[in-house]
């Protein structure tokens, strides 16, 4: 019985559908834990799916080479799936335009914020160069961070597990915070999320109001433009 499993896990894992299936099913399971506990924050689904793809990799002894050949499917559609943001970024754009001086100011802000309490609290612990200049980009989706960690010096492959533990942090409790202090207009609460914890802030803040998803997806990317723009020239005054 042994040997006709491990045949079976061996044929299994040799497909590309396998690993593909697995994030799908871990997501799902994530989702149904999130849902039962009433989308409680910090049971963010995907805080539950890395979990669970994790512990069977390390389970199977999986490589994440191997894994990613299989799952870059879904890799593939994170393209696609951010241009769709357009679509409630477009139902709003009247109220966008409205606040248009009230979003930069904020974005700036925040942009700026994000990198130099990151780089602070790293200094302040004695981080290396290459650590500080890895955690600066946090805040920005994984591509542009990753991009801007290597052109800096950084180490990308630290920015990318940086940047997704933001994200997941930022989706628990962003809104958390955000009620104690007393944020309620969705706008404001869609900036906030889209600055701070780009994609999977942004993908929490549709769960909740088409607002403040158009926000978000504005603030994620307006956040990595001026992080790109903004940092190097930073940096170089800073150091």
């Amino acid at each position: 019985m042994n040997s006709n499993l491990q045949d079976i896990w061996v044929y299994l894992s040799a497909s590309p559908l396998a690993h593909l299936t697995l994030t799908l099913v871990a997501f799902q399971i994530g989702f149904f834990i999130y849902q039962k506990g009433k989308l409680h924050p910090l049971l963010n689904p995907v805080l539950i799916a890395v979990i669970l793809v994790v512990s069977f990799l390390l389970f199977t002894g999986t490589s994440y080479k191997d894994y990613f050949d299989g799952a870059q499917f879904v890799h593939f559609l994170l393209g696609p799936a951010t241009v769709a943001l357009a679509i409630p970024l477009y139902r709003q754009f009247e109220r966008v335009r409205q606040s248009a001086f009230a979003i930069l100011a904020s974005l700036l802000a925040g942009s700026v914020t994000a990198m130099l309490s990151a780089v602070g609290i790293g200094y302040l612990l004695s981080a290396s160069t290459n650590s500080l200049i890895s955690l600066a980009p946090k805040s920005v989706t994984a591509p542009v961070a990753m991009g801007i960690s290597e052109q800096l010096g950084g180490l990308p492959s630290l920015t990318a597990v940086l940047v997704i533990t933001t994200g997941i942090l930022g989706a628990m409790l962003g809104p958390i915070v955000l009620n104690l202090i007393g944020v309620k207009d969705m706008a404001a609460r869609g900036l906030a999320m889209g600055t701070s914890s780009h994609g999977i802030g942004t993908a929490r803040a549709l769960q909740v109001s088409e607002i403040a998803g158009a926000f978000s997806g504005l603030a994620m990317g307006l956040n990595a433009l001026a992080t790109a723009i903004l940092l190097p020239l930073l940096w170089q005054w800073i150091f």
